[in-house]
């Protein structure tokens, strides 16, 4: 990869190529991830069109940097854009925390920030460009599965989370990924060589710098993000003491926001939220950890394929060749890789998770092994699940998935049919 400067077709304005070390980085704040200190840890920054302050490789806003290529590209956005701060503090103040300081428990987003324009004042007031990553907010919610639960009386008006309206009052928490390379190729068990030149490969070549530039550490990746809703005091997260009842969420579209029933996302979403509901009126406090991972991150249109996949199989749906359809179709059954997740819950200050509603494996150990103790697990009752999906929680159970009841064997799996027509 070589550097230099060539003319672009528009106004014959020059692009420099600047991938290479002493190509106009000199200036940039250097990083000391984990530093307790966020003078000394220093400030990110990406999105900027001075070189000589960039300090990161990528951009700001994840996927929707693209987006912001289109309004300049367009016309419709000034390219280097500042944006104003004034009144965008947080809504509550969050941390900082032992584990802010610990290079090993937060290595996929940054810890500083949602305060980035009050630790890092006096840079910003050098004209510095430095952005937050996250944003902490207050919000209500209206769902109609707890204006069902107020129905039937699992749920009571309190005034305070669930009002008369039947919508609950959360703290809502934006977060984009932030990713320290290598913290994170130490998380998966790899060199940071070859995570470098893996993720240069198979973003066709978007990122020169990862290859380029190993004196920068930081990444912003081009995904998506997450987003927490908290329900109760967002400071007793770090309170062991109180009670907190959590669901790790990874998004699924066509089940959290259109209800459809080949899966159990929404109702088990919807069940974790109502279980958050009645935590926080019992005193404690509720978490939801929704993060952006469609289709077992294998995207929404591989999704939709490995449907087809399983509804047209010789013998239709069946729970015993539920992953087997989606290796087919993705060559890997997840790719959500749950090693990384964790790091919120650390930026939040968590120790202990009580109430746990989920039945993933794969969750339950990553949560455990970062070090955060879990009590009870809660599985989505058995009355909540869509007909339709029946095959993919007993593959599920069967798979390792936690259960309080018994585990279907390989003839009960067999056994165990969805409709034969595509949805």
């Amino acid at each position: 990869m070589s550097t230099g400067s060539s003319t672009s077709t528009q106004g014959g304005s020059h692009i420099r190529l600047t991938s290479h070390p002493g190509q106009g980085a000199g200036g940039a704040p250097v990083i000391h991830w984990g530093a307790a200190d966020p003078k000394e840890r220093g400030p990110l920054i990406g999105t900027t069109t001075n070189r000589s302050q960039r300090n990161v490789i990528g951009t700001h806003s994840g996927s929707y940097g693209v987006y912001r290529a289109l309004a300049v590209a367009a016309g419709n956005l000034t390219k280097g854009h500042r944006a104003d701060l004034t009144n965008t503090a947080p809504t509550e103040r969050i941390g900082p925390y032992p584990q802010w300081a610990d290079p090993g428990k937060i290595v996929s987003i940054d810890p500083w920030g949602a305060s980035v324009a009050e630790v890092f004042a006096d840079e910003l007031a050098q004209g510095m460009d430095i952005r937050p990553t996250i944003a902490v907010t207050q919000a209500h919610i209206h769902l109609p599965e707890v204006r069902q639960a107020l129905a039937f009386q699992r749920l009571s008006v309190d005034g305070k989370f669930l009002l008369e309206d039947g919508s609950a009052a959360v703290t809502k928490i934006a977060v984009e990924p932030v990713w320290w390379l290598p913290g994170v190729a130490k998380r998966f068990g790899v060199s940071e060589a070859v995570l470098r030149k893996t993720l240069f490969e198979e973003t066709g070549g978007m990122y020169p710098e990862l290859v380029t530039r190993g004196d920068l550490e930081v990444f912003l990746p081009p995904i998506g993000g997450q987003t927490l809703y908290v329900f109760g005091q967002v400071q007793d997260l770090a309170d062991p003491g109180v009670t907190l009842t959590a669901r790790v969420h990874d998004e699924c579209n066509g089940s959290d926001v259109f209800g459809s029933d080949i899966c159990t996302c929404r109702p088990y979403l919807t069940h974790a939220i109502e279980e958050c509901i009645k935590g926080a009126q019992a005193g404690g406090v509720g978490l939801i950890a929704y993060s952006r991972k469609e289709g077992r991150a294998l995207g929404e249109v591989t999704k939709f394929l490995v449907y087809n996949a399983r509804k047209r199989q010789v013998g239709g749906d069946s729970a015993d060749k539920y992953f087997l359809r989606t290796e087919c179709v993705a060559g890997v059954q997840d790719m959500r890789f749950q090693e990384l997740m964790p790091d919120v819950l650390h930026w939040l200050g968590v120790k202990k998770i009580h109430r746990l509603v989920s039945m993933s494996n794969d969750k339950f150990d990553a949560i455990t092994g970062s070090g955060i103790e879990v009590g009870e697990r809660i599985k989505i009752p058995d009355e909540l699940v869509p007909a339709d999906a029946r095959v993919e929680i007993e593959a599920k159970i069967a798979a390792g998935y936690f259960t309080d009841g018994s585990v279907p064997d390989a003839t009960q799996l067999a056994a165990t049919k969805g409709r034969d027509l595509v949805e």
